[in-house]
């Protein structure tokens, strides 16, 4: 159906969408323009949603807020935001009755006139499902970037022309319940996650699969061989299947040899494509994303590109996004890193030497016993700030394989202060790494301006 046609075809429907924000409140303004009739819900109050409410009264559409938001879903049409359950009683019943239960993205595939590549997994998908946009605009491409990686497509709909190219990352939420699959699908890895939101993990690999399953024998599935679930999906891939590997060559696809080069393997040939050593972006999982964007891409984008992408791309902001170099010190914004695990396993074991960390913030009430001793493993100079500052001390100092000055523990009161801290105990060959462990909202309102201004501050050293 083209996308003229859907639209004729809502005109006088009753349209609810579950959920008023992200995706939905693009569509919500557009269907209302379009003719149909528009239920908005959403368990927050009016007082709480603002100018949108009023906004939304304006073009006509009905609000359904607080507690009972889903209570008579009656209407014909239903769009589920990506967060909410797949199997909500309200939802069932909706489907019992006939009414059709959907999402943006899946109306996106239905409507899509260019092909799509699409990236899921437990890690490594926005990372990744960036380096194909980039490769992709590189190369002279159209790029429409979106889905889990924060931009609704089916509002741009009509300005997607046949020659252009959807990359779109797709969460479990979005795959539950969809019916078609990208022509390229490429799944990073699939570890246990989400599994407040899922009933089991069998439903959280299942809705990862989706992204392969309705491929018909001209679509391409990438998949991860160094992970048993992953490697498992191959037995179900009709078209094309390229497997990817960090661990062991790959008769069919992209892997790492002994002399740290990715190698591609298309029938009995190996092709050089760049040593691994041209990636920007540090950390082995990063070589997986660019080994999954190789069998992605392949047969689409050169290896000049390829090589190009990889040694231009500082990484997606915030995510350990390379900032500057300077007298020989390299400087990494992690803003994202939140929370004690994420810097621990993400930014500690990023690097082949001990780094400069700085650290603390708002106090989640997360322990950090565990934090402790991977800071006294992988940090040579801990520079902390914030209201989490003493707990994060302690647990380092706690720590059984803490040694005194081993960290070295410098406090400070400011960002700008840390960095200054920083300048002045680097020495050339260091790495001085803003991955806080803790959340932003003692100092700044999100971990997005604690980034932008700590880059600011580097810049200007």
């Amino acid at each position: 159906m083209d996308i003229q046609k859907f639209y004729s075809s809502i005109r006088g429907k009753r349209v609810a969408f579950c959920g008023i924000g992200g995706s939905n409140l693009p569509l919500i303004k557009i269907f209302a323009r379009r003719g149909a009739a528009v239920t908005a819900r959403d368990r927050r109050t009016e007082e709480k949603l603002g100018e949108t409410a009023g906004e939304l009264k304006e073009l006509g559409v009905t609000l359904k807020l607080g507690e009972g938001y889903l209570e008579n879903l009656d209407e014909d049409i239903i769009f589920r935001t990506p967060g909410m359950k797949y199997y909500l009683p309200e939802l069932n019943a909706a489907r019992e009755r006939g009414a059709a239960v959907t999402s943006e993205m899946e109306v996106f595939f239905d409507l899509c006139p260019c092909k799509i590549f699409a990236v899921t997994g437990s890690d490594g998908k926005t990372t990744t499902t960036t380096i194909l946009s980039e490769m992709l605009k590189a190369a002279g491409k159209t790029v429409h970037l979106g889905g889990n990686i924060g931009n609704p497509l089916l509002p741009e709909i009509e300005s997607i022309h046949p020659d252009d190219v959807a990359v779109v990352e797709l969460s479990s939420f979005q795959l539950i319940s969809m019916r078609r699959s990208p022509d390229v699908a490429v799944v990073t890895n699939v570890t246990p996650n989400h599994l407040d939101m899922h009933k089991d993990m069998q439903e959280y690999i299942d809705a990862k699969k989706n992204i392969l399953l309705h491929q018909n024998a001209f679509g391409r599935a990438v998949l991860n061989a160094d992970y048993e679930i992953t490697a498992g999906f191959a037995k179900d891939v009709r078209g094309d299947r390229l497997m990817f590997s960090r661990k062991g060559r790959c008769a069919r696809g992209a892997w790492l040899n002994d002399q740290n080069e990715i190698i591609l393997s298309l029938n009995g040939r190996d092709i050089p494509v760049m040593s691994a050593s041209e990636i920007r972006i540090p950390g082995g999982h990063n070589i997986e994303n660019y080994l999954a964007a190789v069998c992605a891409l392949w047969g689409t984008v050169g290896t000049d590109v390829m090589v190009q992408t990889a040694r231009a791309f500082s990484g997606v902001e915030h995510r350990n996004e390379f900032v500057r170099e300077l007298d020989g010190v390299k400087y990494y914004n992690d803003s994202i890193g939140t929370t004690p695990s994420r810097t621990a396993n993400g930014t500690l074991k990023l690097f082949d030497r001990k780094i400069i960390l700085i650290a603390g913030g708002y106090d989640k009430k997360i322990p950090f016993d565990s934090f402790g001793p991977a800071v006294a493993d992988s940090v040579k100079t801990l520079v902390l700030m914030g209201a989490t500052a003493d707990k994060i001390e302690r647990s380092v100092k706690a720590a059984p394989n803490y040694r005194e000055g081993g960290p070295k523990i410098v406090r400070v009161r400011s960002l700008e202060e840390a960095v200054q801290a920083c300048r002045a105990e680097a020495v050339p060959g260091d790495i001085v790494s803003l991955s806080p462990a803790c959340a932003s909202f003692d100092m700044f309102p999100n971990y997005e301006t604690r980034g932008e201004e700590f880059k600011k501050l580097v810049e200007r050293l």
